[in-house]
């Protein structure tokens, strides 16, 4: 049994990798879908054998607490509403529209903002009630990373954080909290990662990204955004891929990372860990793709391995994977 606890945005995957997983080995993974901040707090209180996190830990977080860290999949942040008369996928927004209603400043849908980038709706003289995510989540960093980078405003009065102190709306325990409240009240916006958009059936958005241009959110979208993501290069597998440049890329791209320790107590069980992840690696982008996730290139999983070889081992120092 391996036991793993963390961020709620690639738990559908997590879940069916798992499930397929064990009918491949019989090994079972125990994953509490509990929030970013939640997988980083037991990881290091060492109460897991991995922790997950949508917000990346940078090189020198890692190594204070002993940890690795690496990317196992990425996917797409998606604001989804819930206006009677409006489909999904028929409300645009930009950047500013997007923060505005965040920060509390745009506050009905039919308001001359709004209905400046949707001509053809007719929007309903509604209050907007926004939903933001109660508990420590690395998709509140996602997405709040977004809005840092295209708000000045947001910038200067909220900022960026797995945690924030949000300017108004209410607040939902988890991607599955935030679906629930959105689909519940008429004039909802809420975030939640795109999986949860489908399997819920909700009205996500299109957003206009750096390049000018309303994208709706998709795999092909997400794949846009992660295109120019120089992992190579990044210390600790720190990545952001929130407004990336690119006609077709979704604006609130993320990655998902896997946390270890670097010095493994039990390496048989180490081992184990790191052949599932492995397997994911090898196997699993058909599953991934099918929930519109995207999956890491094979390029990424090399480098991946490497770092297992050279970074994770046994308290005497051998190494766990090789």
């Amino acid at each position: 049994m391996l036991n793993g606890a963390g961020a709620t945005f690639p738990y559908p995957i997590y879940a069916k990798w798992a499930d397929a997983y064990n009918k491949v080995t019989g090994l079972k993974l125990n994953y509490q879908s509990i929030g970013s901040g939640g997988g980083i707090s037991q990881i290091k209180a060492k109460t897991v054998d991995f922790g997950a996190s949508d917000a990346p830990l940078t090189a020198d977080e890692l190594d204070e607490a002993g940890l690795v860290q690496f990317p196992l999949v990425m996917g797409g942040v998606v604001p989804v509403v819930s206006i009677d008369g409006v489909a999904a996928g028929q409300l645009k927004l930009d950047p500013a529209a997007l923060a505005d209603v965040f920060l509390g400043k745009i506050q009905k849908w039919n308001d001359k903002k709004i209905q400046e980038l949707n001509p053809d709706v007719k929007l309903p003289d509604t209050e907007i009630s926004v939903v933001h995510r109660a508990d420590g989540s690395g998709t509140t960093w996602i997405f709040t990373n977004y809005l840092d980078k295209v708000s000045p405003e947001w910038h200067e009065k909220v900022g960026t954080g797995k945690a924030v102190e949000w300017p108004i709306g209410i607040g939902g325990k988890g991607n599955e909290g935030v679906a629930a409240y959105v689909q519940r009240v008429n004039g909802s916006i809420g975030y939640v990662e795109f999986a949860y958009a489908l399997q819920n059936a909700m009205a996500h958005v299109q957003l206009k990204n750096k390049d000018g241009h309303f994208v709706a959110p998709t795999i092909e979208s997400f794949q846009a955004a992660a295109e120019s993501a120089g992992w190579k290069s990044a210390p600790g597998f720190y990545m952001v891929l929130t407004e990336q440049p690119g006609a077709g890329s979704w604006p609130i791209t993320g990655a998902s990372f896997i946390l270890v320790h670097k010095e493994q107590a039990d390496p048989a069980l180490a081992k184990q860990m790191l052949e599932f992840f492995d397997w994911c690696f090898v196997h699993g982008a058909p599953m991934a793709k099918e929930l519109q996730y995207v999956p890491m290139p094979d390029a990424v999983a090399e480098l991946v391995r490497g770092m297992w070889r050279t970074q994770i081992a046994s308290p005497a120092g051998a190494p766990v994977w090789q």
